[in-house]
């Protein structure tokens, strides 16, 4: 598409503050230019025993030290080898999980009217939108989302939709807590105190996507999400029953099955570059599906959305003759303006940050 064909499409678009489900809503058969995406020629692969991300139960952590133990080797081994896992028993109760979801979809479908109101690029305590790179991706995705910040500045509860409103702060708090003993039980998976990756500001920047996936009519030339994996420390991310959520490990794609009780959390590239590679940070991508509407909630741990000059760089305590540093110090500022005019999502992140 010629380019100023292109931002003619991608404005017109924008402006109608409807979203995917507004083409969807007004009945299209076709999926506007803007939506194709070019093949991608990797396979995928079924699941196996081989090919299925840990599943970790965090029961009794705070009671046994044994079973702390087998949870921070299970936490280890998953940050190492997928850079994903599921949790159960984490103590955010699954009626809180179900009306999240129920959350995401009532807010995504109320009257458009009510929901235009919040449609908005500008940085605002709760934003509407589709596509928060519609503007400097290569290609749109089929989806739309809405954004929460919640830390280190909370919003006031005005500032919030009235229909996800009460469970957007339960689930969300409750997600923030959780949080504090990932990051303590990751510390301990990396031998230092459990407070280490709290105190050097891992948990100060806290905020959360809704994202909201309507049924495509041509779901084989578009996707939910991109292949990218996430400019964050760490992401909870709570998935509904649909599916598509898919991983790249070993350069094959597998699928990440929902747990309806589960949480999937994954290590982001600051993650992966605090620790020096050790732990990773793993390309995942969304399908687009025909049947079925998907909804989820991605949190994210990082201060993206409340920039600061605080610098990271690999842990000291980490790093040895045999294992020097591969990373420059960096901050989250700098790492956000490399993601979206460098790498579009896309491309290894981390790459432009090596020594």
């Amino acid at each position: 598409m010629e380019n100023s064909e292109r931002v003619k499409e991608l404005k017109a678009f924008d402006e109608t503050k409807l979203g995917v489900k507004g083409l969807v809503d007004a009945g299209i058969t076709k999926i506007p230019q803007m939506f194709i995406h070019p093949h991608d020629n990797t396979k995928k692969i079924s699941n196996s025993s081989d090919t299925t991300i840990p599943l970790i139960d965090l029961a009794n952590i705070h009671d046994d030290p044994s079973a702390r133990r087998r949870v921070v080797e299970s936490v280890r081994y998953a940050s190492e080898t997928f850079g994903f896992f599921h949790i159960i028993n984490h103590g955010i109760p699954v009626s809180t999980m179900k009306e999240m979801k129920e959350g995401v979809l009532n807010f995504n479908e109320q009257d458009s009217e009510v929901k235009k109101k919040f449609y908005t690029r500008e940085p605002k305590p709760f934003m509407y939108f589709s596509n928060i790179t519609l503007f400097n991706s290569t290609t749109a995705t089929w989806k739309d989302s809405f954004l929460c910040n919640m830390a280190p500045v909370p919003p006031k509860p005005e500032d919030l939709p009235e229909i996800c409103r009460d469970i957007l702060l339960e689930y969300l708090n409750q997600v923030m807590k959780l949080g504090t003993l990932l990051f303590e039980l990751l510390s301990e998976a990396l031998g230092l105190n459990p407070n280490y990756l709290k105190d050097i500001g891992c948990t100060e920047g806290f905020y959360a996507f809704g994202q909201y996936y309507p049924k495509c009519p041509q779901p084989e030339l578009t996707s939910g999400a991109l292949k990218h994996a996430d400019g964050v420390f760490l992401t909870v991310l709570l998935q509904d029953h649909v599916g598509g959520l898919q991983l790249l490990h070993k350069d094959r794609w597998i699928d990440i099955t929902p747990i309806p009780e589960a949480l999937i959390i994954n290590i982001g590239d600051f993650l992966q570059l605090i620790t020096n590679d050790k732990f990773k940070s793993a390309h995942h991508r969304v399908l687009s599906n025909a049947e079925s509407t998907r909804v989820s909630m991605a949190s994210f741990f990082s201060t993206i959305h409340h920039p600061s000059t605080r610098t990271f760089g690999p842990i000291k305590e980490l790093l040895s003759e045999e294992n020097p540093a591969k990373y420059r110090e960096t901050s989250v500022t700098e790492f956000l303006v490399h993601y979206t005019t460098k790498c579009k999502g896309t491309s290894p992140m981390l790459h432009y940050f090596r020594i």
